[in-house]
């Protein structure tokens, strides 16, 4: 492993794990052997990385987290506190079912809100955003803003966080990065800058609060 990694004394980390510089490992976690860990990611305090589990670069994973075999994090995702992943839609404790564990995919740049629980097998699209406590039981399109139980899609959130007002010609502005999004057949694209492009560094700190861009 590379020497600019961050384990925790506290934390376990098993032969075997691959792990991208720059990462950092907190209290009381573990990794198991076959988990896959990209660069620049932190994972919080207490949490698990199971065999078969993959992590891609820049994700942070806050505490109380476990991320099972099956489940596939890409890139710059960010897992709230406490949120829950399953990779089983239907466990007994009697009947063992190691080699069917379920596909769950989390793709590019997607949030999950704190306590929010993730029902496996399903897709949650680039820059979705899953409210607190959210339930989610089915795919999710890109940028989709989901709340409550069970989970339904309640609009749009820019990469910035923001939810999206679209106009009569389906475009809306984001408050913070003023870029333009456009929505057709309920799919959501951004015109100024492409799903797989990375934010220009002007635009990847923020300097004013949520609540500033409320009207």
């Amino acid at each position: 492993m590379s020497n600019s990694l961050k384990i925790h004394p506290s934390a376990v980390v098993d032969e075997g794990v691959v792990i991208g510089e720059g990462t950092a490992i907190w209290h009381f976690s573990h990794i198991f052997a076959g988990a896959v860990v990209g660069k620049n990611c932190s994972l919080g305090q207490n949490v698990l990385v199971s065999a078969n589990a993959s992590l891609g670069n820049n994700v942070k994973v806050q505490d109380n987290v476990a991320i099972y075999g099956g489940v596939t994090v890409e890139d710059d995702v960010f897992l709230g506190p406490s949120c829950v992943l399953t990779n089983v839609t239907n466990p007994r404790s009697q009947v063992s079912r190691k080699s069917l564990y379920e596909k769950t995919l989390i793709k590019c740049g997607a949030t999950i809100g704190a306590n929010a629980t993730i029902v496996c097998g399903i897709t949650l699209g680039r820059y979705c955003f899953i409210g607190a406590g959210a339930v989610v039981t089915k795919d999710i399109p890109d940028y989709g803003l989901v709340l409550g139980n069970p989970g339904k899609l309640s609009g749009y959130m820019s990469r910035h966080g923001h939810k999206l007002t679209f106009n009569e010609s389906g475009r809306a502005t984001c408050p913070e990065s003023k870029f333009v999004y456009e929505k057709a057949d309920d799919q959501v694209h951004c015109l100024d800058l492409g799903e797989e492009e990375l934010l220009p560094s002007e635009l990847s700190f923020g300097s004013q609060n949520y609540d500033s861009f409320k009207s």
